[in-house]
């Protein structure tokens, strides 16, 4: 079958006519945001390929190896609205299952559902997330799509976590002051 243009989702260079995805940005420039830990929006109007994008650095990444990287698309959870924990399990579900099907990783899937019903669902994803990165000691990447399909008090709560975590992992990172003065990095956890 010929190769034809597609603007109907993500991009296959073996079915689509496609320009380089990892090109049509400054990748140094995110490749220097991710190794000073810091998080980015991709920000673009529909149909542009901002998905075809993602799950091209997310496979980049992984290629490179000094960290994990896994994508989801988190659309599914809009239909939650204001159900916290049917978004957040939403969520979870996808997480896992891209977990095992990009990292060959079941921890997620194995274990998501134990940690929210522990955590509850306004900490239920970043108990998962925090977990998964103890793990493992290599660094995770999470790419998230379609976040902004998501509304309500789902919305508020899934960012904040994020937020949360990302604060936590960052204060965990930074040296401290023990008793005697010296400064010191934190025990890992």
């Amino acid at each position: 079958m010929p190769r034809y243009f597609n603007t109907s989702g993500p991009l296959n260079p073996a079915e689509h006519y496609t320009v380089d995805p990892l090109k049509r940005w400054d990748l140094p420039e995110v490749l220097n945001l991710i190794d000073e830990k810091k998080y980015f929006l991709l920000h673009a109007p529909r149909q542009t390929g901002k998905t075809t994008c993602l799950q091209s650095l997310c496979r980049f990444l992984n290629q490179r190896g000094d960290i994990r990287c896994v994508y989801i698309n988190v659309e599914t959870a809009q239909a939650a609205a204001e159900d916290i924990a049917e978004g957040m399990r939403a969520i979870l579900y996808q997480l896992g299952t891209q977990g095992i099907q990009q990292l060959q990783d079941p921890f997620v899937d194995q274990n998501w559902e134990r940690f929210l019903t522990r955590a509850g669902p306004l900490q239920g994803f970043q108990a998962v997330l925090s977990a998964w990165c103890q793990h493992n000691p290599k660094p995770l990447m999470v790419l998230i799509d379609e976040a902004d399909a998501l509304v309500g008090k789902t919305l508020i709560s899934f960012l904040r976590q994020l937020r949360a975590g990302y604060i936590q992992a960052d204060d965990l990172r930074q040296p401290y002051q023990s008793s005697d003065g010296q400064r010191k990095r934190r025990p890992s956890q």
